[in-house]
């Protein structure tokens, strides 16, 4: 699957048009390396957002084959790390 296509249906970012753009501005990261909206996602890769002021780590935990209902949406993925940035002072 896609990544946009998996950050939208994971519910991690709400819009696919929103997931493109994080992805263009180098905001999402698979296994460490800088990603585009076509990148193909695997189970036991590692995403990690920076979305807004937050810092979100997960790991893939499944895949789906389509859109899932919201209540499973947090089933396919591991939650390793989420923390705010930038306001350290």
């Amino acid at each position: 699957m896609r990544l946009d296509k998996y950050l939208q249906v994971s519910r991690l970012i709400k819009r696919r048009t929103s997931a493109k753009e994080a992805c263009l501005a180098g905001r999402v990261q698979i296994n460490g390396k800088i990603a585009k909206a076509g990148s193909e996602v695997k189970e036991g890769d590692e995403i990690t957002l920076t979305w807004g002021n937050r810092l979100t780590k997960v790991k893939v935990v499944q895949v789906p084959l389509r859109n899932v209902p919201a209540a499973q949406a947090k089933t396919l993925y591991q939650l390793l790390e989420e923390k705010t940035i930038g306001a350290e002072e």
